[in-house]
């Protein structure tokens, strides 16, 4: 008898765990914040209630609050050399009450992060990561793009410092590389010439070590779809969202067809946005549209009258 009510009530906690209700076999299970409860919807069956609330005991209402009131530090993060454990000594020369210290505890302080900031690289690998990790994050801040990106282009790059794959080759190219990958992994229309702009290394090193870590890190990326830099591109350009709408029309048409194998990403979208502005009799000067995309005038004029072609039409 106990092991039947035992297995019964083993039962019940899988069938909740899943997502549905032990009384009428329905996945209708909802959450009631307000009672601090979880309720079948169909049947009314009260499943869990006064759940272990995990959060602070204390509310906050602007930044500024939560920044005097958490007693934690900020969360761990791959694009520090140290994952962000060690501790770092604030630059303002004040004490915890926001009042100003002596001239004596000035020079102390300054001692103080001097020899900070000498400890917290214990040797040269840890110096050469803290120094391609601080490159990541100025390209990152030159390109604008988000911090998930910065994360995964650290990733990458501890990854192949763990495979020894940086021997032989620049830290500039390989963190370059790492954030030019990490922009492909995550989606973030960034062309080469963008990612080589703000770099320190040259565009052929760029694009042949991206190449070797991409393979031997296992790395598959798809493609750069050209319909990824059309948002970008017609924001730059100032030109009206039927131009838009058109020229993404233009590549899943021209896509399709396979007309974008084997040519640049950018320069095929620099091409759309212009056959766009053409059929909706919006004039947009070819050198605006090349230089928007970093592309030659000639690729953005062969480009687009192949794209006129493959969808059969012409401009009025």
């Amino acid at each position: 008898m106990t092991r039947s009510i035992i297995d019964q009530t083993t039962n019940e906690s899988a069938e909740t765990e899943a997502g549905l209700c032990p009384d009428c076999d329905t996945a209708t299970i909802i959450h009631d914040p307000d009672r601090g409860e979880r309720v079948c919807e169909e049947c009314g069956l009260v499943l869990t209630e006064d759940p272990i609330d995990y959060g602070p005991e204390w509310r906050a209402f602007n930044a500024q609050e939560h920044d005097q009131l958490s007693r934690v530090g900020a969360p761990l993060t791959q694009s520090m050399h140290d994952r962000g454990l060690t501790t770092t000594i604030d630059w303002r020369n004040k004490d915890a009450n926001g009042r100003s210290m002596s001239s004596e505890k000035h020079g102390q302080l300054h001692r103080l992060r001097v020899w900070q900031e000498r400890i917290r690289t214990k040797n040269a690998g840890e110096r050469n990561l803290k120094y391609a990790l601080s490159e990541i994050d100025r390209m990152v801040s030159a390109l604008g793009v988000p911090k998930p990106v910065k994360e995964t282009a650290s990733v990458i790059y501890r990854r192949a410092l763990e495979q020894d794959l940086i021997r032989g080759r620049s830290i500039e190219g390989v963190a370059t590389s790492s954030l030019y990958t990490a922009c492909r992994k995550e989606d973030i229309p960034r062309s080469l010439e963008e990612v080589t702009a703000v770099s320190r290394v040259d565009q052929r090193e760029i694009g042949r070590t991206y190449r070797y870590i991409a393979d031997e890190l296992d790395i598959n990326l798809e493609p750069t779809n050209p319909r990824q830099f059309v948002p970008r591109f017609c924001s730059e350009l100032d030109v009206s969202k039927d131009v838009e709408t058109k020229a993404v029309e233009i590549i899943d048409r021209t896509t399709d067809q396979g007309l974008h194998s084997g040519k640049s990403p950018t320069g095929f979208a620099a091409a759309a946005i212009y056959a766009a502005g053409l059929l909706c009799e919006e004039t947009i000067p070819q050198r605006a549209v090349a230089d928007t995309a970093q592309t030659t005038v000639v690729t953005v004029r062969n480009r687009y009258r192949e794209q006129l072609d493959a969808i059969d039409q012409q401009p009025a």
